[in-house]
């Protein structure tokens, strides 16, 4: 995956589909076609399907009922899905506020968690940008999380290699910068399940957990062994050497919704530690403009979501 640009040719202007604070900027249906991938000349064709669902000026925004698991015990919480297609920059790999041709379009996935411990609260925060192409790696993914003890943040970026940057109140994390070489990550599964199941890696596999498993866990950020099968709406990845495996819930016909996940690894540290199941089921699925409704008025749509 080394040396990997692309040129998007485009058949419409693109305009940003994701959050915009400047009213000028206003959205508008795209039609994009052909995506052509330079160094091999391949075409990736984008369904009529595909692009009336994820262009037509509004996100996917999917509640979860979620039991996390956390210090030996299960967690009761709420997580959210938003999916967004936009235009990302490919040096600074940051949203584009105009439209050039250099740019590259990119599903984009901000999932939430928050949950209670007790008497204090855990917010969890993941973003991956992924490539509409679906022909090489995540531009980018990062994870937060926040609680009364402190927050962490950790980012990687896709150039010549998987440049990773994270910050920890943790003593033995720290601040630090390292890279890694390319291959799969456990973030990137769930952008690219929507635009085609079918792609997603099986067999004996190499792959970097996700972001928000390695800072709670406090594992080292690296590629691990992991078995990966897919067969009828579920998609199953299991990491031997970290006693985890992640299972994640799809139907089967576009655009392919995730129903939920379900993931299993021991919680807790010491003799508190327990092997316990994650799960979250899917609540409701609404498509909406929501960088829009930010007014009180609007606070019902989170009675829609079930998120009240």
């Amino acid at each position: 995956m080394k040396n990997f640009p692309n040129v998007f040719l485009m058949l419409a202007f693109i305009f940003m589909l994701s959050c915009q604070q400047n009213e000028s900027n206003t959205l508008k249906e795209i039609a994009l076609n052909d995506v052509v991938e330079k160094s091999t000349t391949k075409k990736v064709e984008l369904s009529e399907a595909f692009k009336d669902y994820w262009y037509n000026g509004e996100a996917e925004i999917t509640s979860y009922k979620l039991e996390q698991a956390r210090y030996g015990e299960i967690r009761e919480g709420k997580a959210v899905m938003v999916f967004v297609t936009e235009d990302f920059l490919p040096e600074v790999q940051v949203k584009a506020d105009n439209y050039k041709t250099s740019n590259i379009p990119v599903l984009k996935l901000n999932t939430t968690k928050n949950f209670n411990t007790g008497i204090y609260p855990y917010s969890i925060m993941q973003s991956t940008f992924y490539p509409v192409s679906n022909n090489q790696h995540a531009i980018k993914i990062s994870a937060s999380i926040q609680e009364w003890c402190g927050q962490v943040y950790t980012q990687l970026n896709n150039r010549e290699s998987f440049e990773i940057t994270s910050h920890s109140y943790f003593q033995n994390e720290a601040d630090q910068r390292f890279k890694l070489d390319k291959t799969w990550t456990e973030n990137e599964l769930f952008t690219k399940l929507r635009i085609n199941p079918n792609s997603l890696p099986t067999g004996d596999i190499k792959i970097i957990p996700s972001l928000e498993y390695t800072r709670l866990r406090h594992e080292e950020i690296k590629a691990y062994d992991a078995y990966a099968a897919l067969k009828d709406g579920v998609y199953i990845l299991s990491y031997p050497s970290l006693n985890r495996s992640l299972q994640i819930n799809f139907s089967n016909v576009f655009p392919y919704e995730i129903m939920g996940w379900e993931e299993m690894w021991t919680s807790g540290f010491g003799a508190s530690a327990k092997t316990l199941t994650t799960k979250a089921t899917r609540l409701k699925t609404i498509k909406s403009a929501y960088w829009r409704k930010n007014k009180n008025a609007d606070n019902d749509l989170r009675q829609t979501l079930k998120l009240k």
